[in-house]
C-alpha cells in the first residue's frame, strides 16, 4: 500500500461531500465501505463480544463530528482513531469497574474440523506469541498484519512518529519470530 492510497481517496472525499450536503445514501456507503476493516480491528483488539456496537458507535461519532475532519489523514485513519480512542475509554471504564481480572480471550477466528490439528497448533502459538506483546507492539502489529496500514497511517492512528511504528513492528515481528521458532 502507497502512502497516498487512502489520503487522496476522492471516493471518500466525494461521500463525505455527498453526505454533508444531505445525501443519506453517502453515508450507508461510507459505513460500508469502511466497517468490515474497523470491526476486524475490534476483533483483533481483542473486543469480539461488543464489535457490532463499538464499529457503530465509531461511526455515530464520526458523522457528528465529520465537520471536523480536515482531511490531513484519510477518512479510514480518522475512523480507526475514533475506534481506538473508544476501546481506550471502554477498557478503562471496565477496569475502574472491575474486580476480578479479566484473562484477554482467543481473538483469531476458529479454524474448522478440516483444517487439522496441525493448524490448531500453529494457531495457538501465533496466539500465544501475540499475546506476549507489549500493547503498543500488539496493537502496531495487527494495523500492519490485518490491516495493511502503511507506517504513517499506524504512527497517525497510535500517536507516534513513523520511525517508532516501524521499531514496534519490527520488535514485534522479531519477537513473534523468536517465540515461534522456540
Amino acid at each position: 500500500m502507497t502512502d497516498s492510497t487512502e489520503r487522496d481517496d476522492p471516493g471518500d472525499l466525494d461521500l463525505i461531500e455527498r453526505w454533508t450536503a444531505g445525501d443519506q445514501d453517502a453515508a450507508r456507503q461510507i459505513v460500508e465501505r469502511h466497517a468490515p476493516a474497523l470491526a476486524r480491528f475490534a476483533v483483533a483488539s481483542g473486543a469480539r463480544e461488543e464489535v457490532d456496537e463499538l464499529v457503530q458507535d465509531t461511526f455515530v461519532r464520526a458523522f457528528g463530528s465529520l465537520d471536523s475532519f480536515r482531511g490531513d489523514s484519510s477518512l479510514r485513519t480518522w475512523l480507526f482513531t475514533i475506534e481506538r480512542r473508544l476501546l481506550l475509554d471502554r477498557r478503562r471504564a471496565s477496569k475502574r469497574r472491575q474486580t476480578v481480572p479479566v484473562v484477554e480471550s482467543d481473538v483469531m477466528t476458529e479454524f474448522d474440523a478440516l483444517d487439522g490439528v496441525v493448524a490448531d497448533e500453529t494457531q495457538r502459538r501465533l496466539r500465544g506469541a501475540v499475546e506476549r506483546l507489549t500493547p503498543t507492539q500488539r496493537e502496531v502489529f495487527l494495523l500492519r498484519v490485518n490491516e495493511g496500514m502503511s507506517y504513517r497511517e499506524i504512527a497517525e492512528l497510535v500517536g507516534s512518529t513513523e520511525g517508532a511504528a516501524r521499531v514496534h513492528y519490527h520488535n514485534a515481528l522479531r519477537s513473534v519470530k523468536e517465540f515461534l521458532d522456540a
